[in-house]
C-alpha cells in the first residue's frame, strides 16, 4: 500500500508539472505571436509667434476678448497648417521684442514688423507689404501740414519706426519744430490722448490708422505722409532655416491665391493695395 501510494504520488507530480509546463510554453507562444508594435506619432513643433495685441490690423484681441485675430495672424496660422506645427501667439512687450527673440521665447516677429531701418538687424523674409508712416490729428484740429506741428505734442509708439522716423537726420527740422516728441507704449493709449487733447497728433501705420479713422469720426489722417517703409517676418539673425520655411510657404500661398483672399478680409484697411509680393514671388 505505501509503495503504491508513492508511485501515485508521483504520478500526479509528473502529471501537474505537464500541466504547468503546457500552461507556460501556450503563454509564451501567445506573448511570441502578438508583439507590441510601436505606434510612430508624428511630431508637432511650436511655431511661436510674437506680435504686439493692440495692433490692428495685424494682431489684435478679437471683439470676445478671448482670442487673438488679425492679418500677420492669419498668416501664420496658415503656414503652421501647411507645415505641421502647433500655432501659438505670444503677445509681447513691443520695447522687449529684441529680448524675446534672442531668449528664443518666440520663433519670429510677425506682426507689422519694419525692415526699413533694421535691415542688418534680423534675419528677414522678403518683404509682403508696402507700408506709410502718417499723420492723424483730431478731426478738428487746425492742423492741415507737417509745417503746422511747430510748437505742439507729436507722440508715437515707443520702438516703433513712426519714432525712428522722426528721428531720422531727414526730419531733423520737422522734429526740432515740435514742442515735445513722446512716447507711448501702445497706439491705444496714443488713441486716447490724443481724443483727450494730451497730444495734438499721433505718428502711426497707415494700417492701423485706417482701422481708428474707419471705426470713430473723431480724428483726422493728414495728407502728407511722414515716410515709407516695408513690412517682413523677422527672425533671430542667424535662423536661416526656419526663414526659408516660411518665405517658402508665402511663395506658395501667392502663387494659390489664398494669401490675397487673406489679406481682402481686411480691405477695410486698404490691405490688398498694399500687397507688395508681385515683386518678390516669381
Amino acid at each position: 500500500m505505501k509503495k503504491f501510494k508513492t508511485v501515485a504520488l508521483l504520478a500526479l507530480t509528473f502529471l501537474l508539472g505537464v500541466v504547468l509546463f503546457a500552461c507556460g510554453s501556450k503563454s509564451s507562444s501567445s506573448e511570441a505571436e502578438t508583439p507590441v508594435v510601436p505606434v510612430n506619432v508624428p511630431e508637432v513643433k511650436q511655431f511661436i509667434v510674437g506680435f504686439d495685441a493692440e495692433y490692428p490690423p495685424y494682431g489684435y484681441l478679437s471683439n470676445d476678448g478671448k482670442t487673438y485675430e488679425g492679418f500677420d495672424l492669419d498668416l501664420a496660422k496658415e503656414f503652421c497648417k501647411r507645415n505641421n506645427y502647433e500655432f501659438v501667439a505670444q503677445p509681447i512687450d513691443w520695447d522687449s521684442k529684441d529680448l524675446e527673440l534672442n531668449s528664443g521665447n518666440i520663433d519670429c516677429i510677425w506682426n507689422g514688423f519694419t525692415v526699413t531701418g533694421r535691415e542688418n538687424d534680423y534675419t528677414w523674409t522678403f518683404p509682403y507689404v508696402d507700408n506709410s508712416i502718417v499723420l492723424v490729428v483730431s478731426a478738428n484740429s487746425d492742423i492741415k501740414t507737417k509745417a503746422d506741428l511747430a510748437g505742439k505734442v507729436v507722440m508715437g509708439q515707443s520702438g516703433s519706426s513712426a519714432i525712428t522716423a522722426l528721428e531720422e537726420e531727414e526730419n531733423a527740422e520737422l522734429r526740432n519744430s515740435f514742442k515735445s516728441l513722446e512716447q507711448c507704449a501702445d497706439y491705444n493709449t496714443g488713441f486716447m490722448n490724443l481724443e483727450s487733447g494730451i497730444i495734438d497728433c499721433l505718428a502711426v501705420d497707415i494700417g492701423v490708422a485706417k482701422f481708428k479713422l474707419n471705426n470713430s469720426q473723431a480724428f483726422r489722417q493728414l495728407d502728407e505722409a511722414l515716410s515709407k517703409e516695408q513690412y517682413a517676418v523677422g527672425f533671430k539673425k542667424g535662423n536661416t532655416a526656419l526663414r526659408d520655411e516660411v518665405e517658402k510657404t508665402i511663395s506658395e500661398m501667392w502663387k494659390d491665391g489664398t494669401f490675397m483672399n487673406i489679406a481682402k478680409k481686411y480691405a477695410d484697411y486698404s490691405l490688398p493695395d498694399m500687397i507688395c509680393l508681385d515683386n518678390y514671388v516669381k
